[in-house]
């Protein structure tokens, strides 16, 4: 199995430009990551150069996270942000090698809202697969849970499977996350084998304190196995906030991560 690290959530105990020279010493092969906050997007590529690590996925502008903010796309205030972001993360995406964006959908701006919000996400996610084609990205889809995330307009599986027929590009395909999904659903691995033609991307972390596996109630040996008897070949990310005092004491239930 293939395993790469979250440089936006873990080796937090370094400066985010520092993280990727540490997941590298680590013994990763690839990093993911959000959208970089405030870092310029030159010395983004050249930390990830220096630690020759491989790009497996990273986040297109979500907006003020801290303040709320689940992705900008479904918001008609500022869908030009996202439009406007989608051919500078296109550079980034090339520049580094990384062959997947991910998007937040966003969460509900008011009552009623909801079914308006979702016919401008999909119409501007459709826009961003335009763009991507012609240079083999895909953009991936998550459900997020809705216990931290407010009011999110895609909350399960089904819904964003949902969302991205409504999509209907070739090139737009699920992010699966086993820790948002246990909290929403359950039944992680029935899911992923029901949804497994069209995940492009799986990222996991134990529910509910979203700590590294073994820390709470998934049982990640039964799943990781059935992932893999499966025939899933992609990454999968490690999104998870570790319980010890670095990332690096937390790897220890990883069963290899090389590649």
């Amino acid at each position: 199995m293939k395993f790469c690290a979250n440089v936006s959530i873990l080796f937090k105990d370094a400066p985010f430009l520092e993280r990727f020279e540490r997941a590298a010493a680590a013994g990763f092969a690839a990093v993911e990551f959000w959208w970089p906050a405030g870092e310029a997007l030159d010395e983004v590529e050249s930390a990830i150069k220096a630690a020759g690590v491989q790009v497996a996925l990273f986040n297109f502008d979500a907006g003020e996270m801290a303040k709320g903010d689940r992705g900008l796309l479904s918001d008609p205030d500022r869908q030009q942000r996202f439009r406007d972001n989608v051919p500078v993360a296109l550079e980034l995406a090339q520049k580094v090698g990384c062959d997947k964006l991910n998007a937040l959908v966003g969460v509900e701006r008011a009552p009623g809202a909801r079914q308006d919000q979702l016919v401008l996400a999909a119409e501007n996610v459709r826009w961003a697969a335009d763009q991507a084609a012609p240079h083999g990205i895909a953009i991936t889809i998550e459900a997020v849970n809705t216990f931290e995330n407010g009011p999110y307009l895609v909350s399960t599986t089904r819904q964003a499977a949902a969302f991205v027929d409504r999509v209907d590009r070739a090139n737009v395909r699920l992010q699966y996350d086993a820790y948002h999904m246990q909290r929403m659903e359950g039944n992680l691995v029935a899911t992923i084998e029901q949804h497994l033609p069209r995940i492009a991307h799986i990222q996991i972390a134990d529910s509910p304190g979203r700590g590294q596996p073994g820390t709470g109630e998934i049982n990640f040996p039964f799943v990781l196995d059935a992932i893999d008897a499966l025939g899933y070949e992609g990454w999968i990310g490690l999104e998870y906030n570790p319980t010890t005092a670095t990332t690096e004491e937390s790897l220890g239930w990883m069963p290899d991560r090389s590649v």
